[in-house]
């Protein structure tokens, strides 16, 4: 009795102690997107429920909006705008960091600093910064004899608005990340390149970048999918509705939008798993890219 206790104990136990992550996925995650998919299907009232199946209409419709193409169009604006530069900044700092600094500790906290405040904050000094009438940054500009802009009013300033609010607090959290897989580095690799003649640049391209690959990976796909459901922001830097014009309107804004003002719930349902393909296909061409990009170096 004691060996099948025991023999029953090894197979089982294993299995509930991780059950509790299972039973919290499936409902929280699993069950929500299984319901969506099927609600996607419907004409849904967000109040009143289902109304009537209409198959893949709500996608056909989807697909034939400009106001779904417009938003496309503004996400991938202000991803790009925000994430590209983010990512270099963010390697340039960490290399940074990596070599000796007196009070390295107190860098460390500095660049994470942006991380901790809460969003709200920042979108309010943001919106004082690009303020059109008494904004520092047109003060700035009119130092040098350029015009004021109306940061909210033109698509090309209020993403590029937002892309500098997303940089500006996400940098130094992948920063932080780059720096401890580059202290993870086997430091023989940088002095047998130091021994070969490698110059400082050759030594990170050819022997830091190819180590760091994995993380470098992991913030790529993770800045992918963050950057295509982008809401608090934008929707703090000028309204939820994203501009008079839905200039600065994102997916997500969009999806807001449909959901939540329309109350077309079946219709925001498709909203979001077109936004969940996109957002998978992206993560894997981005790290396909990346891997190619390291490699090459």
């Amino acid at each position: 009795m004691a060996v099948l206790l025991a023999r029953l104990d090894r197979r089982v136990t294993p299995y509930l102690l991780v059950a509790p992550f299972f039973v919290l996925f499936g409902a929280f995650g699993l069950y929500p997107a299984a319901r969506t998919a099927w609600m996607s299907l419907y004409d849904w009232d967000l109040l009143d429920g289902p109304v009537a199946f209409t198959g893949w209409a709500n996608y056909a419709a989807l697909f034939a909006d400009p106001g779904f193409y417009r938003a496309l169009a503004n996400t991938a604006s202000i991803f790009v705008a925000a994430t590209v530069p983010q990512l270099l900044c963010a390697l340039g700092v960490a290399a940074l960091l990596d070599r000796p600094l007196r009070g390295s500790a107190v860098w460390r906290a500095v660049v994470l600093l942006p991380n901790v405040v809460p969003v709200v904050a920042v979108a309010l000094v943001f919106a004082q910064l690009f303020g059109r009438d008494q904004g520092l940054v047109n003060w700035v500009l009119s130092g040098f004899g350029a015009d004021p802009v109306d940061w909210r009013a033109h698509a090309w300033s209020a993403h590029l608005g937002v892309a500098v609010m997303v940089a500006w607090r996400w940098t130094g959290y992948n920063a932080l990340l780059y720096l401890a897989a580059m202290r993870a580095v086997p430091r023989e690799l940088h002095e047998a390149a130091e021994l070969d003649g490698a110059s400082r640049w050759r030594a990170f391209r050819s022997v830091t970048l190819p180590s760091i690959r994995p993380t470098l990976l992991f913030t790529a796909v993770v800045a992918t999918i963050g950057g295509f459901q982008l809401f608090t922001e934008p929707t703090l830097f000028g309204g939820a509705d994203g501009g008079a014009d839905r200039q600065f309107q994102t997916l997500v804004m969009y999806l807001y939008e449909a959901g939540f003002e329309r109350f077309d719930a079946g219709y925001a349902a498709a909203v979001s798993w077109v936004l969940f393909a996109l957002c998978a296909v992206l993560a894997l061409v981005n790290a396909a890219l990346l891997r190619r990009a390291v490699r090459g170096g």
